[in-house]
């Protein structure tokens, strides 16, 4: 069973929503009513921005999530397994520096009794400048020695465009990266950022989450075609030279492709009554903090 759920479904400068980050779960037997009764197996953070340690604090304490509590209230770090970074602006990294420190210092790892570390997965050019440029500031020293990434990290590099290295996985669901039109210098594609289309390899069925990008239809239209829903960033006003889809871009988009589309990553004006009538023509506004069920149970099929 594979699940998702919005930390946030806020821009980055969203006052009325945490940051758009992501909690995956996997649990290897399914379970059924409202909550489950036991931990997932293993766990997937997309994206951990500036109020990415404020969202976690409250999702903590929603019913079903309490795993990622610990004893004393705090947040437990250790529960997450693994973290993927789509790109490096601070609402979708701003939370790192907090979670590599609280694992270095306050939790340990069951089985070696030593400093807890999450997996950390992108391509290798974020990676080389998710440190050198974003978090060596903040962590690159230990009492008594200079550290590096992989001190707070485990690391997994991805390779985009080549089949046996742009994947990983949860559990048996397959996560692909793909690149995103979010920001770039000369030409398309040229500042790294990606997308995760991501698929049941035992039914077929997949899920398509567009990540930070300008609209870009014809570069996604095979996977939002075949997606039994999408997620897609959407900003709610024109702009000129944007980097997010804007909600006029997407209301271009085929009936049946907005009729199974979930925006996120909106400014605080989501409610204002003047954008319903556009907004009635998706399948809604990502619910933040509460599951999606994406796959291995009968939901799945119906979300609302």
């Amino acid at each position: 069973m594979l699940t998702m759920t919005f930390l946030g479904v806020g821009s980055a400068f969203a006052k009325r929503n945490f940051n758009a980050n992501i909690l995956f779960e996997f649990w290897e037997k399914e379970w059924s009513g409202p909550v489950p009764s036991a931990p997932p197996d293993d766990t997937l953070l997309v994206d951990f921005g500036v109020t990415g340690p404020l969202a976690l604090y409250a999702l903590k304490e929603r019913p079903g999530f309490g795993y990622l509590k610990t004893q004393n209230g705090s947040i437990n770090y250790s529960a997450i397994r693994k973290v993927f970074v789509t790109h490096q602006h601070a609402d979708h990294i701003g939370g790192l520096e907090e979670m590599a420190l609280m694992n270095t210092f306050v939790f340990k790892d069951k089985k070696t009794g030593k400093p807890y570390k999450a997996e950390v997965i992108s391509t290798i050019n974020i990676l080389v400048n998710l440190w050198d440029h974003s978090l060596k500031g903040g962590l690159n020293t230990i009492q008594h020695r200079y550290a590096l990434l992989q001190d707070y990290f485990f690391i997994r590099a991805l390779v985009p465009a080549q089949p046996d290295k742009n994947t990983f996985h949860l559990g048996p669901y397959i996560f692909e990266i793909f690149p995103t039109d979010h920001v770039h210098i000369e030409r398309k594609y040229d500042w790294p950022s990606y997308g995760l289309y991501v698929t049941d390899p035992h039914s077929g069925a997949s899920v398509f989450y567009s990540g930070d990008t300008r609209f870009d239809y014809p570069a996604y239209v095979k996977m939002m075609e075949a997606a039994e829903i999408c997620f897609h960033d959407c900003q709610l006003f024109d702009q000129q030279d944007t980097v997010h889809a804007t909600l006029s871009e997407c209301r271009t988009l085929p009936a049946a492709i907005k009729a199974k589309t979930v925006l996120y990553h909106v400014g605080d004006n989501f409610d204002d009554e003047a954008l319903q009538p556009p907004l009635a023509e998706f399948k809604g506004l990502a619910r933040p903090q509460e599951r999606y069920f994406l796959f291995g149970r009968h939901e799945a099929a119906q979300q609302g």
